[in-house]
């Protein structure tokens, strides 16, 4: 009987899965993670120290790039830790206030991700619309205003939807079924109503990442639509400042809409190919979006190439 009691929030130790059924084969599994990790932790750290020490990228866009490399170094760390863990010594236990920092950290920085990819388009859209005003229309001090409300709009959506989670009480299974604390896992576990929450956390949800998915699109079909009067090679050159936000959009967004539809369509699928899903679309944007900057953006490029040459000089 005491396997059903309520249990209240304070109290609960959560256990954390790794792959259902291929639990043999962790330790290998940790290996591509591990490398993952490496990439993301490394790349991110290079563009960001790239921005601070190269006078030649103290220019907006740059400035919002080492924002997003700052969001995507908090999304890999929310994680590392317990995945990590979990591979590698079987640590499967977490209390519930660690939990609750880790979804909290782990949905902030998800949010900020969203709400400065927002900004870049922004930033796009004055360098191509405005080109002569660009310099003043984004200076210093409103790069650093808009930094700071992308950490405060995530703030403050995203504080009552976890701080609802200690209302609610806990009974039979504290298994969850990912390496990390994932909302709508903690949720299922709740023998309490738990309609408040969804609704608050959905509504976090739309309102942040949901309304910068269609706002940033938007962006973009000004962009055309002023571009449509332009030569085709000052088309090209725009545009060509652009590719490596689309792809960094790309990143973003794509692997968040697979996992919404396999959560929702997949109920068939292996257990293990949701968690799979599950640890890799967390891991995608900070892995993919250094090499992406690197690859197509020449400053950027050169910038690293420079950096790793005087390393070894």
């Amino acid at each position: 009987m005491s396997n059903f009691q309520n249990t209240s929030s304070s109290s609960i130790i959560f256990l954390l899965t790794g792959v259902p059924g291929l639990e043999a084969f962790h330790t290998w599994i940790s290996a591509p993670f591990c490398f993952l990790y490496v990439i993301a932790l490394s790349g991110n750290s290079l563009i960001l120290y790239a921005v601070v020490t190269q006078p030649s990228l103290h220019e907006p866009m740059y400035y919002f790039l080492s924002m997003l490399s700052t969001t995507d170094l908090g999304l890999s760390v929310s994680t590392l830790v317990t995945m990590l863990g979990i591979f590698w010594f079987n640590a499967r236990e977490i209390s519930f206030n660690a939990c609750l920092s880790q979804m909290f950290f782990i949905k902030l920085f998800t949010v900020m991700e969203s709400s400065v990819l927002l900004a870049m388009a922004f930033d796009r859209f004055v360098a191509i619309s405005n080109p002569l005003r660009y310099a003043t229309i984004l200076t210093d001090s409103r790069i650093t205003q808009i930094g700071v409300a992308v950490v405060i709009r995530g703030t403050l959506t995203l504080t009552p939807m976890v701080a609802l989670l200690t209302r609610l009480s806990f009974c039979c299974s504290h298994v969850l079924h990912h390496s990390y604390c994932f909302h709508p896992d903690v949720m299922k576990l709740s023998c309490t109503d738990t309609r408040i929450n969804n609704a608050v956390g959905l509504t976090a949800m739309i309102s942040t990442v949901g309304v910068d998915s269609i706002l940033i699109p938007l962006s973009y079909v000004l962009i055309k639509t002023i571009l449509s009067i332009a030569s085709p090679e000052e088309r090209k050159k725009a545009f060509s400042t652009c590719i490596s936000h689309i792809g960094a959009v790309a990143v973003f967004y794509i692997p968040l809409i697979s996992l919404s539809f396999v959560h929702r369509f997949g109920k068939r699928a292996p257990a293990y190919v949701h968690t799979l899903i599950a640890n890799t679309y967390l891991l995608i944007p900070p892995v993919m979006n250094p090499i992406i900057y690197s690859v197509k953006t020449k400053q950027i490029r050169k910038a690293v190439i420079k950096i790793l040459h005087s390393k070894d000089t």
